[in-house]
């Protein structure tokens, strides 16, 4: 296998952001080389394949919903809170609709139209079109008018990620990139300037012995392993080895080097030294997910921020009907409004909660929970509502006999329960401003109980990923220097870099962010 190649652009990293530097380099007339540690995709290809867009997208028209670049804008202001600049903002919120057509321009396809009628984490093969995130709950919709962003790709099931993926990979391919698979990037090569030049890395050798069964153990445990790695870990372990036995040494040089390979969830020393309140969350990532990337920045001069931020999801939809109880910590004192976005909700029950809380339903509302399951599920959910309807639940005659079972302060749960029971009753509505349709009144038993702390069960995780990494010059993607100015030639983009959802994560936004940060590094990185 050749040790030395000559390029203008190396990419670390080929997920979303990976590709699209990919792409719009090669576009540019670069020559383009993209190294991976697994087969390419990274947490992109397990995820939904969810893209946040909005501003006027072709798919927002196509279903008569009004949005502007001042009306995303305004929401994500919310949501950002000051990750990035309000120029880069703006930026982000203006370009969007055509970071769709981007998308479309590389073979990936969207539909619009119907956007379904009751909130959900995750479309139906019915809808291609949804509020992914806060945009009709309390207090987000104050601030902005509500419409539906969460932009699917075309694909049947969960596999929308991979499509995507699929696509990019294709369209960069097409263009002339050379990917290399199974390459895990060391170090950096510098000059005596400081100037990144080019990376070292080891490689699989696609003939050794090794290359077919690291091929198998992979292609198991891919996406499991990325949604429950405490299952496949020692597979992937083994995995590991065989890479490592077969592996050899190269290098490969440019102009300059973009690192888009992904966040650090699945480095336990680090989340334990930057977030450790979220080290009973499951992780979700990639073997990749280990802070490599952020690592080589570092390493060339860079510095990191937001590294405490992880975004921890407890969704409790689909069906709808999940967000009509009350969710409530160990003191029974209510988490927040039920109908946030579940990363929003899992934030808060995470910090302030210390992970642990209950969801707690009436005899009625559990019923309704069961006649929305056929409508409104796809078949990997109904699994989990299987279990959630069959032993992963508690029930009670009373709000008090339910505390106790779950070892809830019984005085605080019915305080909480009282208060709310009095908004509905009154119609003063729910204290914690819970959208009316959502709010039936919480008095007739049997209760029942579900246990949405981060470690209540391997079959009902709470998954999360890291937020931070290296700060980038925002007008550039170039790795901002801890002595100031830039690292020469080194670039950062995805969850390697701080960008628009370093500070809270709405379904898809990350992907968008990779799109943006990914194309945004690979055009400056051809000038230089």
């Amino acid at each position: 296998m050749p040790t030395s190649r000559e390029y203008d652009v190396i990419v670390v990293g080929f997920g979303a952001a990976g590709a699209a530097a990919a792409i719009e380099a090669a576009d540019r007339g670069a020559r383009v080389l993209v190294l991976d540690r697994g087969y390419g995709g990274g947490a992109t290809a397990y995820s939904g394949g969810i893209v946040y867009a909005g501003a006027g997208t072709a798919e927002q028209r196509a279903g008569g919903y009004e949005d502007s670049v001042e009306n995303m804008r305004a929401y994500l202001e919310q949501e950002v809170t000051g990750a990035v600049k309000p120029e880069t903002l703006m930026r982000f919120c203006e370009q969007s609709p055509g970071l769709i057509d981007w998308l479309k321009a590389q073979g990936v396809e969207f539909r619009g139209g119907t956007v379904p009628s009751y909130k959900t984490s995750y479309p139906t093969d019915d809808n291609y079109l949804y509020y992914s995130g806060n945009e009709k709950a309390y207090p987000y919709a104050d601030h902005a008018q509500p419409a539906p962003r969460g932009h699917r790709v075309l694909a049947p099931g969960m596999s929308s990620g991979r499509v995507l993926f699929e696509h990019l990979r294709d369209s960069a391919l097409a263009k002339g990139v050379q990917f290399i698979p199974l390459a895990h990037v060391d170090s950096l090569i510098q000059d005596e300037d400081g100037r990144v030049t080019g990376v070292r890395y080891t490689v699989l050798n696609t003939k050794h012995r090794n290359a077919r069964r690291h091929r198998r153990i992979n292609k198991a445990t891919g996406k499991l392993g990325t949604w429950m790695p405490s299952v496949v870990a020692g597979a992937v372990d083994r995995g590991e080895r065989l890479r490592a036995e077969a592996s050899v040494r190269a290098e490969a040089r440019a102009g300059a080097v973009i690192l888009a390979a992904g966040g650090f969830i699945n480095n336990r020393d680090w989340v334990k030294r930057y977030a450790p309140e979220f080290l009973k969350i499951s992780p979700l990532g990639t073997v990749g997910d280990d802070g490599t990337g952020i690592r080589l920045g570092l390493d060339a001069g860079g510095v990191t921020d937001k590294m405490g931020n992880v975004t921890a999801w407890r969704f409790l939809s689909p069906p709808s009907a999940f967000l009509e109880g009350l969710t409530v910590g160990a003191d029974g004192r209510r988490i927040v409004n039920e109908d946030l976005y579940g990363a929003t909700h899992g934030n808060v029950m995470m910090r302030e909660f210390g992970g642990t809380g209950w969801a707690i339903y009436d005899a009625a509302t559990w019923r309704k929970i069961k006649a929305q399951i056929k409508d409104q599920t796809h078949v990997f959910q109904r699994l989990q509502i299987w279990y959630l309807r069959s032993i992963g639940h508690k029930k009670a005659a009373s709000i008090e006999g339910i505390a106790e079972k779950n070892g809830i302060d019984v005085t605080g749960l019915r305080k909480t329960v009282d208060e709310y029971n009095r908004g509905i009753d009154s119609g003063a509505g729910d204290p914690a401003h819970k959208d009316p349709s959502l709010c039936p009144s919480l008095e007739r038993g049997p209760f029942y109980s579900i246990n949405i702390s981060a470690d209540s069960s391997l079959f009902y995780p709470i998954p999360g990923l890291t937020l931070g990494g290296l700060v980038v010059d925002e007008d550039t993607g170039a790795v901002v220097h801890r002595d100031g100015g830039v690292v020469p030639g080194l670039y950062a983009a995805g969850r390697n870099a701080v960008g628009v959802c370093s500070n809270s994560y709405v379904s898809g936004l990350s992907i968008s962010d990779c799109v943006f940060g990914g194309r945004r590094a690979g055009a400056d990185a051809v000038t230089r």
